[in-house]
């Protein structure tokens, strides 16, 4: 059964203040106060990235799923989990 043919992900960057993604023609930008799970992960673990759908982004490294649109508009997503310990 063929699966969705989605675009890939791109990790573009990984700053002081956080992550930058590319994902189809957008650059996009998670900022660790707010995506608190990558801060203290190490940069080969942000770099491994799937795009499971259109809309679902999966970290395996780090067991974290996003949705893009959490990304998109945080604001909408007002609860920040905090990153284990």
């Amino acid at each position: 059964m063929p699966g969705v043919d989605t675009s890939p992900v791109e990790v573009s960057g990984v700053t002081k203040l956080g992550v930058w993604l590319r994902l189809d023609d957008e650059q996009l930008f998670m900022p660790f106060d707010q995506f608190p799970w990558f801060r203290t992960a190490a940069v080969s673990q942000i770099f491994e990235v799937e795009r499971l759908n259109p809309q679902h982004l999966y970290w395996p490294e780090l067991d974290v799923d996003l949705h893009v649109d959490s990304i998109r508009h945080p604001e909408n997503f007002p609860l920040v989990a905090q990153p284990p310990r």
